[in-house]
């Protein structure tokens, strides 16, 4: 959905400015790579690209952030005190439509469960504005809906990186408990098992929760079929979950098990990726010190 944006530029200083954000925002500040090359981007060159913010009251100077909540964070860390600013008249609906359209076209880095929250934001928003989902309360296709030429999921396919069927699947995340959802941010669930985790009941996400903690492992495809097809037949319950999650997997291999606990006591702050990495690495690192060692010792 294109919105047209009429407005103005001009340079504004940003201590005079009164910027909120737009209520349930989904998407974070990542203090990653991509955040500190436009560091260096502004650092070197200054803001080129003007930050978006809808008119509140412009008497007194009262805005709301559209697009540009990183490059105004990094001026702030910089000191940089004057930003361009393109400043429009739109509906709240639009400049949310527009938010969400301006991350998911702009950033490579965003967590599934902010493109879950991104998506029906946006599908929200476009409903209230007159389109009919084409998502039922499954999250599968029913009767379409129409307006100006296009439904809601496939306009948002339409204009966005991820195809209908990706965004439906994106759109189920919602109904999994959060730490199911943090999971596969983490990569510990795929999206696809995820989607078929999301028609459990909550109770059985909890008991899920509870033998993947106490089990550390995480449910395969296929596991994630057998009990969606159990809770909709009435018949999962702990004993099933446990039985399931434990069972012998296709192909499976030896593994070695290290307590997360432990491994973050070196790095705290890092991710379940990051932690593997520094594993691996540690490895790699020892394994050297050892051969060194041997040939000293000839």
């Amino acid at each position: 959905m294109n919105v047209n944006f009429n407005g103005y530029m001009q340079n504004m200083c940003i201590e005079h400015l009164n910027i909120d954000p737009i209520p349930n925002n989904p998407f974070q500040l990542h203090d990653d790579d991509t955040m500190e090359m436009l560091t260096e981007s502004i650092r070197k060159f200054g803001v080129l690209d003007p930050i978006m913010v809808r008119e509140i009251d412009k008497a007194r100077n009262h805005y709301q952030m559209i697009s540009g909540r990183r490059r105004l964070e990094v001026c702030h860390r910089l000191g940089i005190n004057q930003i361009p600013v393109r400043v429009v008249t739109v509906s709240e609906d639009e400049a949310i439509i527009a938010m969400v359209e301006a991350n998911l076209c702009q950033r490579s880095d965003l967590l599934p469960s902010e493109k879950t929250a991104a998506y029906k934001m946006r599908l929200d928003a476009m409903k209230r504005q007159g389109y009919r989902s084409d998502l039922d309360i499954d999250g599968t296709s029913a009767q379409v809906g129409q307006k100006l030429g296009g439904t809601s999921i496939q306009q948002l396919a339409d204009e966005s990186p991820d195809s209908r069927t990706q965004i439906q699947r994106y759109i189920r995340l919602a109904e999994l408990a959060p730490e199911l959802q943090k999971m596969v941010d983490e990569k510990r669930i795929a999206l696809t098992p995820a989607v078929e985790l999301s028609y459990l009941p909550q109770d059985a996400q909890r008991d899920l929760i509870t033998t993947i903690e106490s089990e550390d492992a995480t449910p395969s495809l296929h596991q994630a079929q057998q009990m969606r097809k159990l809770a909709e037949s009435g018949n999962l319950d702990m004993d099933r979950i446990f039985s399931i999650m434990t069972e012998p997997k296709p192909n499976q291999k030896e593994t070695i098990k290290v307590p997360v606990e432990f491994v973050r006591t070196f790095r705290p702050k890092a991710s379940i990726q990051e932690l593997q990495k520094f594993i691996q690495d540690a490895c790699a690192h020892y394994a050297k010190y050892l051969r060194n060692r041997d040939k000293g010792a000839r």
